[in-house]
């Protein structure tokens, strides 16, 4: 629901404004990304400074 106050601001509630519930998934996916793409920057700079190249 939205609401006006005294001044004339409109108020919406959080759900209504995003048109959609908040599950909290997205921060498992960004983690998880996240952590990807540092074990995957880690390898591709390991392995050449192992190997010599």
């Amino acid at each position: 629901m939205s609401e006006v106050d005294k001044d004339g601001r409109v108020h919406i509630e959080d759900d209504d404004a995003r048109g959609a519930h908040t599950t909290g998934y997205m921060r498992y996916v960004l983690g998880i990304g996240l952590l990807l793409a540092i074990i995957a920057m880690s390898i591709i700079w390991i392995v050449p400074a192992i190997t010599g190249v």
